[in-house]
């Protein structure tokens, strides 16, 4: 690689250090793509006609194309394959598609992930090509144009997602949530409504977003009818914090244990205190969740309402009115405590999209602004980690008993 540089350290794409870094994630592409294509090669080689020669062989390189990466725009030349043998499903030809590099793809999935949170960040679509162009040495694939195509396109797959089947899919745990957000909606108050779920393989995936008014029951209620309505079969637990999901909750899906959230709940009983008995009430109210069992969690509960209740008694029933759907988690697998007493998977997701919010300006289009969000959550879904002990979510579906975080076993019948 020539480079003619300047006696401030600048090249003609740039600076010298980004040059060479570009350079590198080039050769370094090429040598992942030649690789794959040698081992897919390799796999193949007892593959022969009739006449004993090898269907599957080498065929020089693809036209070169320009792939913007986050070290910036390189030039690829991909390798390709000549792939003689016939699907027989089909009667057509195998084709060869690079893990690495499909045929395609222009821009990395990470550059595909920064355009919505630049967009929800208030950056107009006519400003990504000066924004970028600067740090990715190239305004390749980043036009006004390319980016309103995007943006059609990410409604397209909200509203695909909106209405997929949901009847293939068992969601064992359930979180619900309302999300309020500085974005384009059309009501001043709404909220965008968030159900995230735990398959019986113990991973989780969001089930269902859209924008409600006030975290109403009816606006909860038409988002559980339309999850039933595709199929979606009745959880077996559910956390929350809002008033109105339950209500709704009850309507569509009423055999569903409630699970409040205690994160949502100690929020609220310190609203009741003053600043002053924040520390030892929070203590108070930890010792109660980190129980070992429940009935150290109701024993706790007797403490904390003996110690309030004669100065905070409206504290203290925020606590003991609940007590059921609070301590509701210590009837499933010990290793799911964690995960079922918060809501805290949805809150997590929702932080990063909060501060990309915050200068959001405008009425804009709803359509547009739950399809930026539900990219953002769709990126973040692809780093969420399945709950602890994954092998214990079928069981709790089959309807297995847990007694203070253990599952009792079946007593053996004795035949007569």
């Amino acid at each position: 690689m020539l480079s003619v540089v300047n006696a401030d350290g600048t090249t003609e794409t740039g600076s010298l250090i980004d040059d060479i870094v570009r350079e590198g994630a080039r050769r370094m592409l090429a040598a992942a793509l030649e690789a794959e294509v040698n081992s897919y090669i390799a796999e193949l080689t007892d593959q022969r006609d009739d006449i004993g020669r090898r269907l599957v062989v080498r065929n020089g390189y693809h036209q070169p194309r320009k792939v913007t990466t986050a070290a910036g725009v390189i030039e690829v030349k991909a390798p390709r394959i000549n792939d003689k043998r016939i699907n027989e499903a089909t009667g057509e030809r195998k084709r060869f598609s690079s893990a690495i590099l499909p045929p395609w793809c222009r821009k990395s999935p990470k550059i595909s992930e920064v355009l919505p949170l630049l967009y929800l960040h208030g950056l107009s679509s006519g400003d990504f090509v000066p924004a970028l162009e600067q740090f990715l040495g190239s305004s390749a694939g980043l036009s006004p144009a390319t980016v309103t195509r995007l943006t059609t396109q990410w409604q397209a797959d909200h509203q695909a997602f909106s209405e997929r089947d949901l009847s293939a899919t068992d969601y064992v745990y359930v979180w619900a949530d309302g999300i309020h957000l500085r974005i384009r909606l059309e009501e001043a108050k709404a909220a965008v409504l968030v159900v995230m779920g735990v398959r019986a393989d113990g991973t989780k995936e969001l089930i269902a977003m859209t924008d409600g008014y006030r975290e109403s029951a009816e606006s909860w209620a038409g988002l559980l009818r339309d999850c039933q309505r595709r199929g979606m079969r009745a959880p077996v637990a559910v956390g929350d914090g809002a008033l109105g999901f339950w209500n709704a909750l009850n309507e569509v899906f009423p055999e569903t244990r409630h699970q409040r959230c205690w994160v949502h709940k100690t929020a609220n009983c310190l609203d009741s205190l003053p600043k002053s008995a924040h520390p030892a009430a929070k203590k108070a109210i930890q010792d109660i969740y980190n129980a070992e069992d429940r009935e150290h969690a109701a024993a706790a509960v007797k403490t904390f309402a003996k110690q309030y209740s004669a100065k905070f008694p409206k504290a203290v029933k925020k606590i003991v009115d609940d007590e059921d759907e609070l301590l509701a988690f210590y009837d499933f697998p010990a290793e799911h405590w964690i995960h079922l007493r918060t809501t805290n998977p949805i809150e997590s997701t929702f932080a990063t999209v909060r501060l990309r919010t915050k200068v959001t300006k405008g009425a804009g289009s709803r359509a547009a602004a739950l399809a930026m969000v539900f990219k953002l959550v769709e990126a973040a879904q692809a780093r969420w980690r399945a709950v602890n002990a994954p092998h214990l979510v079928a069981l709790v579906r089959a309807g297995a008993r847990f007694e203070r975080g253990l599952l009792v076993e079946r007593p053996q019948t004795t035949a007569a």
